[in-house]
């Protein structure tokens, strides 16, 4: 959207003013951390280290030539989220981060283990030939995040546990690091996982959390990407991309792979990355739209792609990233560009409906932090023309140009207006003004100055942008021209339609931006493993 894409920067930390804000959460984390420490370490200091420890076997950091694939020992490891009542007095091993630390004097010790955001309670309790003092003291100097291996007993607790996933506890026969993390970490990883809620709660209670803005998230992603809401988007994200091919395996789809090297734009604009090809001008693919046509001129009927697109644009927006990945679709067509719109329609519904059945543990996981409502939609999508819903906008009294494009403020505006109407967050509105649409896309039949063309929209926000394409090379020519693209440039892909081509069309619709309004996040960011925009390139 024009209008958007030439939006200033947003007042966000710059890399120094985040690495400042950074080093005053740690001071704070770290007056905290000392303080654990000392009452850890008066608890433990008693405790006599003369002579051997009958069970110095039981604990220990494991050498690292034991860890470079030395041998198969044949021993069953159990996942975290697989502990339940039903392992009751069973021994199980386990390899996990060791979350929190907690010593209780010196004859007891409390590790919260988290493997893959599942968490458990490791006891360890003074006892006669199963564990040591110095054991217990041992596992309490293990830094945060640091892995270890966990051999013991699985009990259940009386009343039940706050702040793990798994309602059961393991009591500890032996323990062993794997390998130690920095003993102060950027970020800690219970402060990223907190929700705004949380952090206001603590405030009007007189008590200060940290608040880990999100340049520092992004600068130390790797431990951001550990907190349970991060671990839930990025798994709700590949069934995202699972469900979606699924779909369109089973409706007779091709998936096909197509060059991210062009020698043109696919798009039009300057909004190209461009680089040198062995000494010639070439530049990044904006979309894989060109090679999916070609491939439906190549008679593969219906196909699709995932894959990544980058746009160069300056554009420092909520939803706007450099590189992001694409679904895509392209499709021949009998009759009328309706045929795709049914596509998107049963292919969203389906999704949808598949995310809310086997994704409830990532939803949770995602709410607790970034708390949201479930998307309303219907079992049949609404559809809308444009100039229906310009009206609609006239109507409430929002000006809005009937042949131009709609803005972030228009579209949010129209997505209200059509959930109070409809009842729903997730719509088709079609016949588009053909001047703001690409040049591959189909003038209507019955007014030129419309096209065959849509985009769907979920909360009010764009996600998807859809349309018949031109199959005629000569009016592909012109409007190529028209649209300031050097046809030169594209030439294999025009004459592809010179051979004979079929009636089509297609949509694209970018991955993150589905995870993103899906769930309600209020930036791209979130659902971008390491996002690129015009201000980032690492990590």
């Amino acid at each position: 959207m024009e209008p958007e894409q030439q939006q200033q920067p947003p007042q966000e930390l710059s890399k120094k003013a985040a690495k400042k804000e950074a080093a005053k959460a740690d001071k704070l984390r770290r007056r905290q951390e000392a303080a654990a420490a000392a009452t850890a370490a008066s608890g433990v200091a008693g405790v006599s280290i003369d002579g051997p420890d009958p069970l110095a076997a039981n604990y220990g950091d494991v050498p690292i030539a034991d860890l470079q694939s030395k041998e198969v020992s044949g021993r069953v490891w159990t996942a975290v989220s697989a502990l339940t009542d039903e392992l009751k007095d069973r021994t199980v091993l386990i390899r996990g981060r060791a979350q929190t630390i907690r010593a209780v004097g010196s004859k007891m010790a409390f590790l919260m283990v988290r493997e893959r955001g599942y968490t458990v309670q490791c006891v360890l309790t003074v006892a006669p030939d199963l564990v040591s003092a110095r054991m217990v003291k041992y596992a309490a100097a293990i830094s945060k995040e640091s892995f270890v291996d966990i051999e013991g007993v699985v009990t259940v607790p009386p009343e039940p546990l706050k702040g793990t996933s798994q309602q059961v506890e393991v009591q500890v026969r032996t323990i062993h690091c794997v390998n130690r993390a920095a003993t102060v970490l950027p970020i800690n990883v219970e402060d990223a996982a907190r929700s705004e809620v949380e952090i206001e709660k603590a405030l009007e209670a007189g008590e200060q959390l940290v608040r880990v803005n999100q340049d520092t998230r992004l600068n130390y992603r790797v431990l951001d990407l550990r907190t349970p809401a991060n671990q839930g988007i990025y798994r709700l994200e590949c069934q995202v991309s699972n469900f979606f091919s699924q779909f369109l395996l089973n409706e007779d789809f091709v998936e096909i792979r197509t060059p991210k090297l062009t020698a043109g734009t696919s798009e039009g604009g300057a909004a190209v990355f461009k680089l040198e090809y062995k000494k010639q001008p070439a530049c990044l693919a904006q979309s894989p739209q060109l090679h999916k046509q070609m491939a439906i001129c190549g008679d593969f009927g219906r196909v699709f792609v995932v894959g990544p697109v980058f746009r160069a644009e300056d554009s420092y927006t909520h939803r706007h990233l450099c590189e992001f990945t694409g679904l895509d679709v392209e499709m021949e067509i009998k009759e009328h560009y309706s045929e795709v719109m049914d596509i998107v329609d049963r292919l969203f519904v389906e999704m949808f409906d598949k995310l809310k059945e086997k994704c409830q543990k990532e939803l949770e996981a995602i709410g607790k932090q970034y708390p949201f409502k479930p998307l309303k939609y219907l079992r049949k999508t609404l559809r809308l023309t444009f100039e229906e819903g310009i009206q609609m906008l006239k109507d409430a009294g929002v000006e809005a140009d009937p042949l131009g494009d709609l803005n972030t403020e228009t579209e949010r505006t129209l997505g209200k207006l059509v959930f109070e109407k409809y009842g729903t967050e997730f719509y088709i509105l079609h016949r588009y003004p053909l001047a703001v649409r690409p040049f591959y896309t189909m003038p209507c039949p019955d007014n030129e100055a419309y096209s065959n063309s849509f985009d769907v929209f979920i909360r009010g926000e764009e996600i998807i942008s859809g349309a018949q394409r031109v199959h005629v090379p000569e009016l592909l020519e012109s409007r190529a021209t028209e649209c300031g693209i050097d046809v030169k440039t594209i030439s294999t892909y025009i004459d592809s339609f010179r051979y004979g081509a079929p009636p089509h069309g297609g949509f694209g619709v970018g991955l993150e931006r589905v995870v993103m309004l899906f769930c309600a996040l209020d930036n791209i960011r979130k659902t971008s493993l390491f996002p690129r925009d015009p201000r980032r390139l690492e990590p």
